[in-house]
């Protein structure tokens, strides 16, 4: 193999970790923002739960209030009876008492329905609470998982820029140039092995004396049809195109 093959080969291992490690870590806020949104979206669930059992009880206190006045009104309806002469008087004043009783007794029964609702809400705090806490604890592990990946992470990517340049310079400017290129624009396959007569790559039939020439050892070769930089070694299968 050629000595420029073999530092394309040790610069394009580099590379592809490299590539890797900025992919992995360019996923990391959206990771973060999901796990986020998860808590937010317990903690919104907790909210809304404890927000129904405040309004049933708001409700059920308004019940109280009504019924408070109800007795009030019972209360002033008996002292003017008492303190009327008229029949017609008395009479209308009874009907008063009466219609606020019959209100009171439908208030009674919406509080014992809101009373119901109030255990219910209750007993959805609780298992909302349970939940978000559950929740929040598991996200908090995964966060703190996250961020000692993402520390992990940038600590290889560092070690690994930290002399790619050396690896790079190794490689005659030309060559290089061109090497990079093809990484920018082709992916990270981009010195490639021929395997049964066609290219790595992009997998078209080569030629014989593209293959031949390869096999020589004596330039660099290059696919006529991606241009990927090629090589060849002992253990690859030479099937050449007739």
């Amino acid at each position: 193999m050629l000595e420029v093959i073999e530092k394309l080969l040790i610069l394009q291992d580099r590379d592809r970790k490299i590539a890797r490690l900025r992919e992995e870590l360019a996923r990391i806020p959206t990771e973060r923002r999901e796990l986020q949104a998860k808590a937010a979206a317990a903690q919104a669930q907790l909210e809304a739960a404890k927000h129904k059992g405040r309004q049933i009880e708001t409700e059920r206190k308004k019940l109280e209030l009504e019924v408070e006045a109800k007795k009030q009104l019972i209360e002033r309806y008996s002292l003017q009876q008492f303190q009327t002469k008229k029949n017609e008087e008395y009479k209308a004043l009874a009907h008063e008492i009466d219609m606020c009783r019959h209100a009171i007794n439908k208030l009674d029964d919406q509080q014992l329905e809101l009373m119901e609702q109030a255990e219910a809400a209750q007993r959805e705090v609780a298992a909302a609470t349970k939940l978000t806490a559950d929740a929040q604890k598991n996200i908090d592990a995964r966060l703190a998982d996250l961020a000692g990946r993402e520390a992990n992470q940038k600590r290889e990517l560092e070690q690994l820029e930290s002399n790619r340049g050396e690896l790079a310079s190794a490689v005659d400017e030309s060559t290089r140039i061109r090497y990079e290129r093809l990484f920018k624009h082709k992916g990270q396959n981009v010195v490639v092995g021929i395997q049964h007569g066609v290219c790595g790559g992009c997998h078209m039939q080569l030629s014989r004396s593209t293959v031949v020439t390869c096999q020589a050892e004596q330039e660099i070769v290059t696919c006529t049809n991606c241009g990927r930089i090629l090589y060849y070694t002992r253990d690859m299968d030479l099937a050449v195109a007739e």
